[in-house]
């Protein structure tokens, strides 16, 4: 079955001055590597954007920023997840008014305890699901809401607007094979995340796409391609090759690793992440640069 959405939609970090302002032209210069680097789209204030770092006023900022500067040459995701329901509705029509071609949410949570149930999970999405932009739902560990199989398949068939799906819980693979099997061809995109640390054994349950971060998308973006190809062993060679670099940006640094590649090939001024997040050490920073350094990554002589 082809589905509408595969590819690679890498999350843009959000640079930040040494002195943890936000970094506006730096912003400009990762969205315009993001493009060269043949990503099939963008998302902004993800996770890994920070987004738990970031204002109210400067998100609105970003949100206008990013559409405004990308003008269309690829589509852009715009993350809209909040615990009250009003706020991601507004988001949600603040990212359709600015020219986002999805929003990406997680399932309402604050907290380790305030979480909402299924039933308010999907008048959730379906409030958004009015706004008329499509939504991509994000199944993340981070909300430590459990999220169904029969809940997601109930979002895709009755919510219009629900059409890609992120998987990045422990055994994605199988929560994405259970997934297609029972939503057909409701589930338009099914994808991955967590920087593709699974993502050879997700491609073969049926993705179709991954988001990871925006450090080496070039080089992982082959896995997909020769997956979908039907050429599993070329696939499956190339997985072999960024796999390492892959492990320690999610075992060791998470998201500080592309801001470290984006300041090691000047994309970036600085690697400044808002506290109380620490600076990665510098023995962890140097271990990851290794190990990226022999993929040749555009990241690396971008900025050069």
């Amino acid at each position: 079955m082809t589905r509408p959405y595969s590819g690679i939609w890498p999350v843009a970090p959000t640079p930040f001055h040494p002195d943890g302002s936000v970094d506006t032209e730096g912003m400009k210069r990762v969205l315009d590597l993001m493009i060269d680097q043949g990503n099939g789209g963008i998302c902004v204030l993800a996770n890994y954007s920070e987004q738990f770092l970031i204002a109210d006023d400067e998100r609105e900022t970003l949100t206008r920023l990013c559409l405004e500067h990308v003008a269309g040459r690829v589509p852009v995701i715009v993350t809209i997840s909040h615990f009250a329901t009003q706020i991601a509705v507004e988001r949600a029509r603040f990212a359709k008014q600015c020219g986002a071609a999805i929003v990406m949410m997680m399932p309402p949570y604050h907290g380790a305890l305030m979480r909402g149930t299924p039933d308010q999970t999907f008048e959730q999405f379906a409030r958004v699901g009015e706004v008329g932009i499509p939504i991509m739902i994000q199944d993340a560990p981070l909300s430590g809401v459990e999220l169904s199989v029969p809940l997601l398949v109930r979002m895709a068939r009755e919510i219009e607007m629900v059409k890609l799906f992120k998987i990045e819980c422990a055994g994605a693979a199988a929560k994405l094979r259970a997934l297609i099997a029972e939503g057909g061809a409701a589930i338009e995109g099914p994808f991955d995340g967590e920087e593709g640390i699974t993502l050879l054994a997700d491609l073969d349950a049926g993705a179709t796409g991954s988001m990871t971060s925006a450090a080496i998308p070039d080089r992982i973006k082959p896995v997909i391609t020769s997956h979908l190809a039907g050429d599993r062993d070329t696939a499956a060679a190339a997985y072999a090759t960024v796999l390492p670099a892959i492990n320690h940006e999610n075992r060791q640094c998470g998201f500080r690793a592309t801001k470290a590649a984006m300041l090691e090939g000047g994309v970036i001024r600085s690697d400044f992440c808002r506290h109380p997040i620490p600076p990665l050490h510098p023995d962890v920073r140097a271990d990851y640069l290794d190990l990226i350094r022999p993929l040749d990554p555009l990241v690396l002589n971008w900025g050069r």
